[in-house]
């Protein structure tokens, strides 16, 4: 993996007709022991208003569609896509009916582990682990469980792990979906954990970036930390400003 801030494949995507996408949670905002209580940093939700302003720009996240937008409130981008439109619309119902059975089952299993928490996002969960005193065997405990329930699919994230039906649609295909939409050349995807994995991987008109290096993730680029992302939104918003001014007068100017 490389390094993306500072690399010219961000000067590349500013003279691009780049689509830009980001995951949520972990990615434009940091990780929280309560998911409920995730939200942008101030300064990330300005630079966000401005990269709106100026490219193609979707954020695609597992959760609800109503929860993206309510987190987004006060920056408008081109896309906020939640998890029911991730998947066929005509199958949303029977994404709800297969999680409505696994939720009993693991509560069973699982009660009595404490600091694990079940997220239910309606068509997946998220069974968060990162409050648990020994992370390991909360997370083998869960993965156990998990095994046992039907035509499940299990992804790892960050300290969680999520639970999908088999043959649900994933962030690549929302990927393809929206670029086809918008006309554009290139998609710039930013993600952290495993449910990101197959948009970084969708192919080469798809320029991966991860929160965190890993040596095993499909991502071309990384990013060191959340943090970061508030650096990347400047860069790319400065790139476009600049591309825009006449080279002559960014010489006069300079």
């Amino acid at each position: 993996m490389e390094p993306l801030l500072g690399s010219a494949e961000l000067e590349r995507l500013a003279r691009a007709d780049a689509l830009l996408a980001f995951d949520f949670d972990g990615t434009l905002a940091p990780i929280v022991d309560d998911p409920s209580r995730a939200a942008l940093r101030p300064v990330t939700r300005r630079l966000l208003a401005q990269v709106a302003q100026l490219y193609p720009c979707a954020v695609i996240s597992g959760r609800a569609e109503g929860q993206v937008r309510e987190l987004l409130a006060g920056v408008t981008v081109w896309y906020a896509v939640g998890n029911w439109y991730l998947d066929d619309p005509a199958l949303i119902e029977q994404r709800f009916q297969a999680v409505r059975g696994w939720l009993g089952p693991l509560r069973e299993r699982l009660d009595g582990l404490r600091g694990v928490a079940i997220e239910d996002k309606g068509v997946s969960l998220a069974i968060h682990y990162r409050a648990a005193a020994d992370r390991a065997q909360a997370r083998d405990a869960i993965r156990e469980a998990a095994g046992l329930l039907e035509q499940v699919r299990i992804v790892t994230g960050k300290e969680a792990l999520h639970l999908l039906p088999e043959g649900a649609a994933d962030k690549a295909s929302v990927l393809d979906r929206l670029r086809a939409q918008v006309g554009c050349d290139v998609t710039l995807y930013v993600g952290d954990d495993g449910t990101d994995e197959s948009a970084f991987a969708s192919g080469p008109s798809v320029v991966g970036v991860r929160v965190g290096s890993s040596g095993a993730s499909a991502a071309r680029f990384y990013l060191r930390g959340q943090e970061e992302i508030d650096d990347l939104l400047e860069r790319l918003v400065d790139l476009r400003a600049r591309k825009a001014i006449p080279p002559e007068r960014r010489r006069r100017g300079s």
